[in-house]
């Protein structure tokens, strides 16, 4: 699917193939939290850390450009609430061509496998997909295994999740972490796409450098990682951290020593 603007693109959101993205369309999803009221100075804080790219729905463009300092911005396009009735179901935010007027580098989009909405979802990520590959816009496919019966740290479930990413035409791909790096090599190998995980909520800093370097081991390609990164207490140093971890290999004490972040925490 790539072309020379999607490889071009492609580089803009991430370094020598490796990503590490910080999400913060969480305004759409649980309001204006810690961290993204002043987003602004948040941005400014992780792309100086490291961050390859940040991600916001388009409404947020303006707050986002005159902060990333020169690194990558991806623009999402579906999103749901926590107070609505079903989060998992993710609706239409905006387009590709939306997101080209906003200033973005590549698209995302959220896709619930193994969910109600999975049907719908599945026509959405195609037609987006398509619509990029004609502008040269790189696609991130958030694919999660969430469903009912489904455990969404089943690295079967996973890997079929990155799989169908592929198989839509995703350029990258985001999704859960099962837990391990010997687990989660299976869903690497499930796909040639870049894998990339979420970061869910968020732990002490020594649980996510360690998940970063799980991920790293399994052969992943980076992160794309909000609340561990945009509510810390210093944004700026965790994405160091972070960025010691899937930039310079970095194992998990020197990555946290490195960042002045504590051994202990």
């Amino acid at each position: 699917m790539n072309s020379t603007g999607t490889q071009a693109r492609l580089e803009r959101i991430g370094t020598d193939g490796a990503h590490l993205i910080v999400p913060m369309d969480h305004g759409i999803t649980m309001g204006a939290v810690q961290g993204l009221k002043e987003i602004e100075s948040t941005i400014d804080a992780i792309t100086r850390g490291g961050a390859d790219a940040v991600l916001t729905q388009k409404g947020v463009a303006p707050r986002v450009h005159e902060n990333k300092n020169g690194k990558g911005y991806i623009v999402h396009l579906n999103g749901s609430t926590t107070i609505g009735p079903d989060e998992n179901d993710k609706r239409l935010t905006g387009t590709v061509e939306e997101a080209i007027r906003a200033g973005a580098d590549a698209v995302s989009f959220h896709i619930n496998v193994g969910s109600d909405h999975e049907p719908d979802q599945i026509s959405q990520l195609a037609e987006i997909t398509d619509e990029a590959g004609r502008f040269g816009i790189p696609v991130l496919a958030m694919a999660y295994a969430r469903g009912p019966g489904i455990d969404p740290e089943d690295p079967q479930a996973l890997g079929h999740a990155v799989r169908l990413a592929e198989e839509l035409g995703a350029d990258v791909v985001k999704t859960g972490y099962s837990g391990d790096a010997d687990s989660f090599q299976h869903v690497v190998e499930s796909t040639r796409l870049p894998v990339v995980i979420a970061g869910g909520s968020r732990g002490t800093d020594r649980e996510t450098i360690e998940m970063v370097r799980g991920v790293m081991d399994a052969g992943g390609s980076g992160v794309s990682m909000g609340r561990s990164i945009f509510q810390h207490e210093d944004p700026k140093a965790i994405t160091r951290a972070v960025a010691g971890v899937i930039h310079d290999d970095l194992e998990v004490d020197e990555a946290l020593g490195n960042a002045g972040l504590a051994l202990e925490a």
